[in-house]
């Protein structure tokens, strides 16, 4: 088998044997017929094997003169160990990072696995459940592009758009269904989705479907699918619920791990660099990197919608072409923006963790993390959104203070070297040196300035306008004991001079001092009588209700 060399394989329980994969598919399900698990290594998932195509992995003529129509000729190494097997029905756990090519590695057998004829049917034939929607778009594009003269019909279904298209390519009919668990789950339960003749399904970023809580609405679309399916899973970890639902789910499946041969779990193509930075210098750090040498396209990863905006935002003030993509924006604003960033339109993508799962662009040079990411798993999926297919590239992690415990804890599991970050702001000498900006670059490069907010300006003798408030009415209800009077005694007491009372005088003549009447709130009605003078005494306490 070409590229066999590279391949290593470790059965499961008992001692360990080397199986060697032939291109025949006899032979390849007859090496594989005992084997519970297996792990196949190649040392660098990231680059084609120049000696072999996808003719020599047993791929239809159809399906390789569509790929060899848009420049792809040799597979991959994870594709390489993924076709022949997937090809034979064998169950499979496919471990590997986001752009080693698995989704033609799961893509191509499933295309060539289905029935393609006008005698089969309108149920889809297989399924491949995706976390996002921009993952299932990305699929979709895949398959099509490898099913362009097998004439496979693939259709894509996600929520936040309307039913009617989804309903009517339903109706009729259907080769291929990609869809977020969400939708699949929805359109099952109105009867429109029949997977009663599901021969292929494919759990693709499984990891991210845990951490989203699809996992229940997985287990539910799997209930609705034949025992008889070939099930293949791919997930960048493996999760201890992953591993269960694998149990459950996958028969003696062949576990297919791609990673490099020192075990990094970071892209040994693209260049690292971490610097401790303040929140409020970043705008102007990130300004002048997009203006360093062999920058083409960026993404600027941030922790919350909020942020994304807020930076997309500033970046367009500043003068660059960017655009967000978070979860708040509509699904056809984000497939917008993402069209625009793959076409380079927008230059400049600044995007949440979960909206950009499964993006797959060409040419992204540049991983700008506005902040530490949450984990190590977050950081390795970010940085591989560069240095791609064998690209170089070049990550970039911005550390505040207060997030130095959560960097140095990434740092030490994926052992890394950069424990203690070097404090850098859009001055340093050291930021220029490392990422190749001119001096005297600046952060932005449109000449306008923000515009300033509207102050108050003693200069020119101007002040805001004061808002007009309604004349306060300052007749006040007169009461005594609680009770209030009427209107002629209101009247009459208002004539007398304030806290005057009809008997300020002693009984033997002496003047009583003028005193204070004062009021209280809050208390009860025998508090507000209990201030009497000497002619009217307080009222006894049987008669404060």
């Amino acid at each position: 088998m070409p590229g066999a060399e590279h391949l290593r394989v470790l059965t499961g329980p008992g001692p360990r044997r080397g199986i060697t994969l032939s291109t025949d598919n006899l032979q390849t399900e007859a090496a594989l017929e005992d084997v519970v698990a297996a792990d196949l290594i190649t040392d660098d998932e990231r680059v084609a094997d120049p000696q072999t195509t996808f003719a020599d992995l047993g791929v239809l003529p159809e399906i390789t003169q569509a790929l060899d129509a848009v420049g792809i000729t040799h597979p991959f190494p994870i594709q390489t160990m993924s076709i022949p097997i997937a090809l034979a029905g064998t169950d499979m756990i496919g471990q590997a990072r986001t752009g080693t090519g698995k989704t033609l590695a799961f893509g191509v057998s499933l295309l060539q696995r289905i029935t393609v004829d006008n005698e089969s049917g309108v149920a889809p034939q297989a399924l491949v459940v995706a976390p996002t929607r921009e993952l299932a778009l990305q699929v979709s594009k895949d398959l099509e592009v490898a099913s362009k003269i097998r004439r496979a019909r693939v259709l894509t279904v996600y929520g936040g758009v309307g039913y009617e298209p989804q309903l009517d390519a339903l109706a009729a009919g259907v080769d291929v269904v990609v869809g977020t668990p969400g939708r699949l789950l929805d359109l099952v339960n109105r009867r429109a989705l029949d997977l009663r003749h599901i021969k292929v399904l494919v759990l693709d970023e499984a990891d991210e479907m845990l951490d989203l809580g699809f996992l229940p609405d997985v287990e539910r679309i799997l209930s609705h699918t034949p025992d008889s399916r070939q099930t293949l899973l791919f997930s960048a970890t493996m999760p201890s619920a992953i591993a269960s639902l694998a149990r459950t789910h996958l028969t003696q499946p062949v576990n297919i791990r791609a990673e490099h041969h020192d075990e990094s779990q970071t892209v040994p193509l693209t260049t690292q660099f971490v610097y401790q930075a303040h929140d409020l210098d970043k705008p102007e750090i990130i300004g002048r990197v997009l203006q360093a040498d062999e920058v083409e396209k960026v993404i600027v990863f941030c922790r919350t919608k909020r942020a994304a905006q807020r930076i997309a935002d500033d970046l367009v003030d500043r003068g660059f072409n960017a655009a967000p993509i978070h979860g708040d924006l509509r699904q056809e604003a984000r497939e917008k923006a993402l069209k625009k960033f793959r076409e380079g339109k927008v230059r400049v993508l600044v995007a949440t963790d979960v909206a950009a799962r499964g993006i797959d662009v060409s040419g992204v040079s540049h991983v700008i993390n506005h902040e530490s990411p949450d984990d190590d798993k977050t950081y390795v999926h970010r940085i591989g959104r560069t240095g791609r297919a064998g690209a170089t590239g070049v990550a970039i992690t911005l550390v505040d203070w207060a997030d130095l415990t959560r960097w140095k804890v990434i740092n030490k599991t994926l052992g890394l070297d950069f424990d203690e970050p070097v404090e850098t702001y859009s001055t340093s000498a050291h930021l220029y040196t490392d990422l190749g900006i001119a001096e005297g670059t600046r952060g932005r490069i449109k000449d306008a300035e923000p515009a300033p907010r509207k102050e108050r300006s003693r200069e020119e003798g101007t002040e805001r306008p004061r808002e007009q408030r309604p004349k306060r009415n300052r007749n006040r209800r007169r009461t005594r004991n609680g009770e209030v009077l009427a209107e002629g005694e209101q009247q009459a007491e208002a004539a007398e001079p304030a806290g005057e009372s009809q008997s300020e005088a002693q009984g033997d003549g002496e003047q009583k001092p003028r005193r204070r009447r004062r009021r209280s709130r809050g208390r009860g009605r025998g508090e507000g009588g209990g201030q009497a003078t000497a002619e009217s005494p307080a009222e006894s306490p049987a008669s404060e209700d």
